[in-house]
């Protein structure tokens, strides 16, 4: 990427200069559109960083509150605070990764994942809980790997358009563009 040879002087009219951001050279040509909005594409990989997060910590939950032999709500619980963990765990990798500082990075990763994964969680532990059997089932069962995937899937094609607006408007996983 070649950030160095932006100077700030030349005229766009992108939702980054209206929101104070700034054209970054170097980026995805199709990720941002003129008037404001943001491409589906980069609100899909916005939006599979996000899931990755939250499935991580989500199987991770779920394997420990089964394997404590917790009931249903301390393991949705458990599972939904580590979804946030990894969610901003990734985001804190990348940001620090880029010379950013501890603080600095911690407020980058929640003002860029946390709508995000707001919205996921209430959609996919929706998704689970509305599916028959699901939070019976055990680690073992077709049923549970099935359902999980299911509510991933549903929670995906929800939260994309919301991370596209978002994204479109300089919030959400916009304030990380610059990271990059």
């Amino acid at each position: 990427m070649e950030h160095e040879h932006h100077t700030g002087h030349e005229d766009h009219t992108s939702h980054e200069d209206r929101t104070g951001h700034g054209h970054h050279a170097g980026h995805d040509p199709g990720a941002h559109h003129h008037g404001g909005g943001a491409s589906w594409g980069t609100a899909a990989k916005a939006t599979l960083h996000c899931l990755t997060g939250c499935a991580i910590g989500e199987v991770l939950g779920m394997i420990i509150g089964t394997a404590l032999g917790w009931g249903n709500g301390a393991t949705m619980v458990l599972a939904i605070v580590l979804a946030f963990f990894f969610g901003y765990a990734l985001t804190l990798r990348g940001v620090l990764a880029a010379g950013l500082g501890l603080r600095s990075a911690v407020k980058v990763a929640l003002a860029a994942d946390t709508v995000s994964i707001v919205v996921m969680e209430i959609v996919d532990n929706g998704v689970l809980l509305l599916v028959p059997g699901a939070m019976d089932a055990h680690l073992d069962d077709a049923l549970f790997w099935g359902a999980l995937a299911f509510a991933f899937a549903v929670a995906f094609l929800v939260t994309t358009p919301v991370n596209k607006w978002m994204i479109g408007r300089g919030k959400g996983h916009a304030v990380v563009h610059r990271y990059h």
